[in-house]
Formats: C-alpha cells, sequence, structure tokens
C-alpha cells in the first residue's frame, strides 16, 4: 500500500473496554451501546467504515457481549467479525494481534468505540487512507488540535513537525494535538508479539524511535464520550451542525 492507494479493505474496531467511567449507564449495557443522539457509539464507527467503502471490521467483545453480539448481527454493512475476549480482556494491543487471523496481511484501520467525528468537506477514514504511505509510515494517526475536540479533558498526546511525523507532547515543545481515535496500522509492528495484554502505546513509542509515526490532522469535529455528562456535549455540538 503506497500514498494515494484505495481503502483498506478491513478495520479493528476497538469495542471490549468496561466502561467504568460511564456508570452507572455501563452497569446495564457496555459502552459501545451507549446511545449518543439516537445512535449507540460503535454504530458511529461503523456508519463511518461503511461510508468509507470498508467491507469488513472485526469488533472485540468482553464485557456484556451478548449485547454486542446482538446489535451487532443487525447491520448489513460493513460486514462484522467478532473477536472474543471473554476469557480475558487483552488492551488495545493485545486486542488486535488476537484479531490479526481476521485482519490479514495488509494495512487496515483501527478504530475506538468511544469516539468519533463530524467529518467537514471528505471523509476523514479516506483522507487517512490517501495520507498513509506504507514505505515511510508504519502507523498514521488521524490527529485534532484542542479545538476540534469536545469531551476531551487532557493537555494533548502529541507534536507534529511539518512532514508529519509525531512526538510525544511531554517530550517535544510545540502545538498539542489529541490522538483522535482512528488510525492506519501496517501489520508487520505486530511481528513477534506474544498475544498476552498490550497497550498500543508501546506501539506508537517504538515507531517514534524510528521515525515511522505520523499524523493526519482532521477536518471536523471529534467528540470524545468518556462519561455521563459527555454524553450531553456531543449531543448540543451535533445539534448546532444540523
Amino acid at each position: 500500500m503506497t500514498a494515494g492507494a484505495s481503502i483498506p479493505q478491513r478495520a479493528m474496531v476497538l469495542a471490549a473496554g468496561l466502561g467504568k467511567r460511564m456508570r452507572p449507564i455501563t452497569d446495564t449495557i457496555p459502552k459501545p451501546l451507549v446511545s449518543v443522539a439516537g445512535k449507540p457509539l460503535i454504530d458511529w464507527s461503523l456508519d463511518a467504515l461503511e461510508e468509507a467503502g470498508v467491507p469488513l471490521a472485526v469488533v472485540n467483545v468482553h464485557y456484556l457481549a451478548e449485547q454486542m453480539e446482538a446489535h451487532l448481527k443487525r447491520r448489513a454493512a460493513p460486514r462484522i467479525a467478532i473477536s472474543d475476549e471473554r476469557a480475558e480482556l487483552l488492551d488495545s494491543a493485545g486486542g488486535i494481534v488476537k484479531a490479526l487471523p481476521h485482519l490479514g496481511s495488509e494495512p487496515f484501520f483501527i478504530l475506538n468505540a468511544d469516539t468519533f467525528w463530524i467529518d467537514g468537506a471528505t471523509s476523514n477514514l479516506r483522507r487517512l487512507a490517501a495520507s498513509f504511505d506504507e514505505s515511510r509510515m508504519d502507523i498514521l494517526l488521524m490527529v485534532a488540535s484542542p479545538e476540534q475536540a469536545t469531551g476531551h479533558t487532557g493537555r494533548g498526546d502529541f507534536v507534529m513537525d511539518g512532514e508529519g511525523r509525531l512526538a510525544r507532547f511531554r517530550d517535544v515543545a510545540g502545538a498539542p494535538f489529541i490522538y483522535a481515535g482512528a488510525a492506519i496500522v501496517h501489520p508487520r509492528i505486530f511481528a513477534g508479539a506474544t498475544g498476552g495484554p498490550e497497550s498500543l502505546n508501546r506501539y506508537f513509542d517504538r515507531a517514534i524511535a524510528e521515525g515511522r509515526l505520523y499524523g493526519m490532522q482532521m477536518d471536523g469535529q471529534w467528540l470524545t464520550v468518556g462519561t455521563p455528562d459527555a454524553i450531553g456535549e456531543a449531543e448540543a455540538v451535533l445539534a448546532a451542525k444540523v
């Protein structure tokens, strides 16, 4: 896959978390099924994949997995493959490693199930695919400036240079960017992974050290829904965009 190449044919949607900060709502439903503006959180992600033309999404499940499976069976597109983590919650990278047999050997999307965005003039997933160059990049993150974010409480995650390379915000001076919950990765980064629980941050840091972690600033508005209060904030932004 090279710069400007076609849309990745597969995506991983990370949906297995416990959603503890969303309690008491998540006492009875998994966080990806929490509704924002009448739509479950995970469907915002899956609708974006469908619009971009991605035919297969792998969704990992753990907490209240039966509810997740019942909901996902109702979708016609993208086609859903379940990666079952009922036995052990594997964190972000561990969940992807378990799902690699579904994801194949070509670059694929990663989406978080608890964040979504309002596109600008062009689909951000299509822009991400057009920007990914596997000869220079192992990972390309969609990033947002703080002004584009709703529901985010941190300072920032990364600093981006003029060529799009990312460094940790804590390590380098510069304007902060937030990881906006969507990325393209090449599966070669997981070669040698043990399959146990581990975070994607380990892989981000390795790619930074090798000069192969890049960012693309999104177009539009990014919304993260981590607590019950954030639901109303996100719905107010969505209502203002209608």
